[in-house]
């Protein structure tokens, strides 16, 4: 596990990028619960969020209506449009937060920093699970897996940048 530094929330904001494949499914999904989870602690005003997919082929979609159904059924709303990593993300954001080792070695490829790319699962230390299973091509089941996978990840990452 790779060590990080706490966040000071003095500073104006923090940029917390999520990155899937597409961004319609795990990284919207992400984005959703760290904007719902920083609203709940009273920091929305300490983050910047988005998310954003290796590859562009949904760039402009909304989430995939079967994550937006997921979502919506657990009272959070996933307001992005897909769009592809850009090489001024690495500069926008302090931390980019992958679904799976090949998203990771995507945004790492395209010139992400090794020390603010992680896999989004890494914070968990008793996870038997390293990365986000895509659950594009599965039924309804993955979906929800996917949702408490990363709930529990989002929260884990603020209790550990907030120290």
């Amino acid at each position: 596990m790779t060590e990080h530094r706490p966040i000071a929330v003095d500073r104006p904001s923090v940029g917390v990028l999520m990155v899937c494949l597409g961004n319609i499914c795990r990284s919207p999904m992400a984005e959703g619960l760290m904007l719902a989870a920083v609203r709940r602690r009273g920091l929305a005003d300490h983050f910047r969020i988005d998310s954003a997919g290796t590859g562009g082929w949904h760039a402009g979609e909304p989430p995939d209506p079967r994550m937006l159904a997921t979502a919506r059924a657990r009272g959070v709303d996933l307001p992005s449009r897909a769009r592809q990593i850009r090489a001024e993300d690495w500069t926008r954001f302090d931390h980019v937060l992958c679904m799976d080792r090949s998203n990771l070695a995507g945004v790492r490829a395209a010139g992400c920093p090794e020390g603010r790319s992680h896999l989004m699962l890494s914070v968990l230390a008793e996870s038997v699970r390293t990365e986000v299973p895509d659950p594009y091509h599965g039924g309804p089941e993955g979906f929800e897996l996917v949702f408490d996978l990363l709930a529990e990840a989002t929260e884990a990452w603020l209790d550990r940048w907030l120290g």
